[in-house]
């Protein structure tokens, strides 16, 4: 499979198992969460549910999820308007270091900036930074 080939799209049902899988290789980097396959399957079930003020965007080549990035509208009393949270954001590792997080990621600056309307600052929590550490490598360098 090449990640070449890879083309960025919203999600779908059908994609849950694979981005179940995406999931847990994220969480077994972070010491807060534990992975529970049902509630995380229901997370993104209910994620899929609300298209409107919920987007999760795929990476996929063929039949294969290589990554994922999640993003929800919230009201941000510190913009004074709506904003969207990332919350998970992963490229599966055999995939990293190919620019996939950096399409994954600007897909969604896409969806937000038509959902939202207006230019707002993106408020990634501090448990879910260690994934967007992957943009730059280990010198410091910008990855594509």
């Amino acid at each position: 499979m090449d990640p070449l080939s890879a083309i960025i799209r919203k999600a779908e049902p059908s994609d849950i198992n694979q981005m179940t899988g995406l999931l847990k290789e994220l969480f077994s980097l972070e010491e807060y969460f534990t992975f529970n396959k049902a509630a995380q399957r229901e997370g993104l079930s209910m994620m899929l549910d609300n298209n409107e003020k919920r987007c999760i965007m795929a990476a996929a080549s063929e039949k294969q999820i290589m990554g994922m990035c999640t993003a929800q509208l919230l009201v941000s009393t510190a913009e004074g308007g709506m904003a969207a949270l990332i919350e998970d954001m992963i490229v599966a590792k055999l995939y990293r270091e190919m620019g996939i997080g950096k399409k994954l990621f600007l897909a969604i600056e896409k969806w937000r900036i038509k959902m939202v309307q207006k230019e707002c600052s993106f408020y990634p929590t501090k448990i879910i930074l260690m994934p967007l550490i992957f943009i730059k490598n280990k010198n410091g360098k910008q990855r594509n």
